[in-house]
């Protein structure tokens, strides 16, 4: 592990590790559903969603799912994640069948028949985990409707010297310590940690999605002790073709 986290090939098997105790150590964060589910009704999807096809990059075990399908209940939804043991424990669920899940890298969708366009996109905790984001934002941008939404759920504390204090608390306070309790391995929490200071501040990450061709881009942070840490970043497809 580097001071930026793990090599991002590796980030998938350490979420196979994780898988089995995310959703309880998840669960201990008062904010986490709640949030992101403020980040999935940003996106204002009309009409609850009826006729839209939305892809949910990195679902995890689910909570990002719900979330979309909470804002956006009869839309058809494609949830994707690289990892093994998190997509099983999201099919583990309950879902109606306008939702689907695949197991595929986010940068290898054409590859598992995943093709546009989309009317949204909703990323969260993902673009921090790759080893190109703003190839990743680009390739979103193509395969979104002219006037779809990119909505990325993200952590960023870089902008705030208060948020980075709060963030080493929490994750040397509570994280880690009960990840270790948990699962006996604190890889995929000091990752977490690490990956988490050494991403881009909110007002960078918002100018990398205007720079990879989104439009009407805006962030907002989240109530609580995750206000300044955590951060819904929204863009827009533009009408006409954007060059590559």
């Amino acid at each position: 592990m580097n001071k930026t986290g793990l090599a991002r090939s590796d980030v998938p098997d350490a979420f196979d590790v994780g898988a089995s105790a995310y959703d309880k150590l998840v669960g201990a964060n008062p904010g986490y559903h709640s949030n992101l589910a403020r980040s999935a009704h940003r996106m204002n999807l009309p009409g609850h969603g009826r006729g839209l096809r939305l892809l949910d990059a990195g679902c995890g075990t689910g909570a990002s799912t719900a979330a979309l399908l909470a804002a956006a209940p009869e839309a058809e939804i494609i949830a994707v994640d690289a990892s093994r043991g998190m997509l099983d424990a999201a099919q583990a669920k309950s879902w109606p069948p306008s939702v689907r899940f695949v197991h595929a890298r986010i940068e290898d969708l054409g590859e598992h028949g995943i093709t546009g366009p989309f009317d949204g996109i909703f990323a969260a905790y993902l673009l921090r985990n790759l080893a190109d984001s703003d190839r990743q934002l680009r390739a979103f941008r193509a395969l979104l409707r002219p006037g779809g939404i990119l909505a990325v759920h993200e952590y960023s504390v870089r902008d705030s010297r208060a948020a980075t204090r709060i963030w080493h608390a929490v994750c040397w306070g509570i994280i880690i310590p009960t990840g270790w309790w948990r699962t006996r391995s604190t890889t995929l929490y000091r990752h977490l940690w690490r990956s988490v200071l050494t991403f881009d501040g909110a007002g960078r990450f918002a100018r990398r999605m205007s720079d990879a061709g989104f439009g009407s881009v805006h962030s907002q942070t989240m109530p609580g002790w995750e206000r300044d840490v955590v951060h819904t970043f929204i863009g827009k497809a533009p009408a006409g073709k954007v060059p590559q």
